[in-house]
């Protein structure tokens, strides 16, 4: 009873940006996620000085109350610079998860990347594609957007000036 408490006196501290035109709101995302084909955006990654991917081919999946997180097709990234690992997550929605370390020249950024080798048949179309962090990477970018990453260590999102918040991931957005 007492973190249900807490509960909800987070969600009511929860203050909304109300969006601008041309910008929208993570509290209109629906929930369950969804699966958007990114028509019109360009996603590129830099990481240790090296263009790791560029695509016009992303899907974004949006989930209330998170920035979105881009999932670019394998055949958009540089795949030399890929290392699978061992570590696996799940999600409710797209099912269990794979990593990807990045090593580039020498430099490695842990476990980075993921992707889902046999997503459920809602996300099926993000099958063969990898979603990155972008707090590790030297930039990430939408269209020409630098990203910020969404707060927190677990998520993935990407920040940019078109999407407002708050944001789960930053302080007292646990129980969102």
């Amino acid at each position: 009873a007492r973190f249900q408490k807490s509960m909800k006196m987070s969600r009511a501290a929860i203050t909304k940006v109300v969006p601008r035109e041309g910008q929208e709101s993570v509290w209109d995302y629906p929930r369950p996620p969804q699966v958007q084909f990114c028509d019109n955006m360009r996603i590129r990654i830099i990481f240790n000085g090296v263009k790791i991917a560029d695509t016009v081919a992303a899907y974004r999946v949006l989930e209330t109350s998170h920035p979105p997180g881009y999932y670019l097709p394998l055949k958009d990234i540089q795949q030399q610079y890929l290392e699978k690992t061992t570590n696996t997550s799940f999600c409710e929605w797209k099912g269990e998860a794979n990593y990807y370390s990045l090593n580039v020249n020498g430099k490695v950024a842990q476990q980075v990347g993921w992707y889902y080798r046999n997503p459920t048949p809602r996300f099926a179309c993000i099958k063969d594609h990898v979603s990155f962090y972008a707090g590790p990477m030297d930039a990430c970018y939408v269209n020409d957007h630098l990203v910020i990453p969404q707060p927190g260590r677990f998520y993935g999102g990407w920040i940019t000036p078109d999407i407002v918040g708050p944001f789960k991931g930053g302080p007292n957005s646990w129980g969102w």
